[in-house]
């Protein structure tokens, strides 16, 4: 599915993969990019990010094709306002995929990072070479936001161009009531991404902590989707009101302050905080598996 058909081809693109650049002589950039590249080739990696492309298009095209034009109220938030401007096209795909679509794919990635490594037995190629563990495992969550960011920037511009072409994009009628142009939405649309991707990082992290774990790469990305899910559960009961706060989720929909005029950066700085925090928490906890993991047997 990923494009290594076996284990011995896997093993043997790997360690050409990773022959100088994981050398001590091989510069964090060149590993980085021997990572993307691995992520890129991967037929998994694309599927998913078709998948998430087709969310927006899906979108637009019934809300075009609709006899029944919708109602504010109906349908996920910002869904009304899609025939006001195609711009909201890519906002509530984004709302749509959130809880769902978007952790799934990012603990496709996230729990495949070292687990399928070890799996097939190539982290023990890229850790024969004189090369830190530390330093290989922030490649691992570099190469996992890096997804966050593609993942989010694809639904963003696929539901751009889809709204483009369907429906008017000038002016664009803000939640404050404002109105701005076409050009500033789309960089108020690229925010929303940015804020979007910056939310799945600890979630990235966890994952990366969970495959740490186990050599059963199916095993951690389900693991770390149920997290996700869990999370979630947690935040809908009134009951835990006091947890809220601290659950990685608790900040994925409050993007809309970044609709407004003047923009309310306190929620994107208050979820960039909390993502920072599971990001070191688990990044400690990943490091303090993996540095006493023994992959080499």
């Amino acid at each position: 599915m990923d494009g290594r058909s076996t284990p011995t081809t896997a093993k043997a693109e790997d360690a050409g993969r990773t022959g100088p650049a994981a050398g001590a002589g091989g510069s964090g950039w060149s590993m980085w990019a021997s990572e993307l590249t691995l992520l890129l080739r991967r037929r998994r990696t694309w599927a998913m990010l078709v998948a998430l492309a087709a969310i927006p298009v899906l979108i637009a095209v019934v809300v075009k094709v609709s006899a029944d034009p919708v109602q504010p109220g109906q349908g996920p938030p910002f869904l009304d306002r899609v025939t006001q401007n195609g711009l909201f096209v890519s906002i509530t795909a984004l709302v749509v995929t959130i809880p769902l679509f978007l952790p799934l794919t990012v603990g496709v990635v996230a729990g495949d990072a070292v687990a399928g490594e070890a799996g097939l037995g190539t982290l023990r190629y890229l850790l024969l070479a004189p090369v830190r563990r530390g330093r290989l495992l922030l490649i691992k969550f570099a190469g996992i936001a890096m997804f966050c960011v593609l993942a989010t920037a694809v639904i963003v511009t696929a539901g751009s161009v889809i709204g483009a072409l369907l429906f008017p994009v000038d002016p664009v009628p803000l939640l404050s009531g404002d109105t701005i142009g076409a050009w500033e939405a789309l960089g108020r649309a690229l925010l929303v991404g940015a804020f979007v991707s910056v939310s799945m990082l600890g979630l990235g992290a966890v994952g990366l902590f969970i495959s740490t774990l186990t050599v059963v790469p199916v095993g951690a990305m389900a693991a770390t989707v149920v997290v996700a899910i869990v999370m979630q559960v947690l935040g809908a009961l009134d009951q835990l009101a006091w947890l809220h706060p601290w659950l990685l989720n608790y900040y994925w929909m409050d993007f809309a302050d970044l609709l407004r005029q003047p923009i309310a950066w306190g929620s994107f700085a208050d979820s960039a905080l909390l993502q920072a925090g599971y990001v070191a928490v688990f990044g400690a906890l990943a490091y303090g598996r993996f540095a006493t993991k023994d992959v080499l047997s």
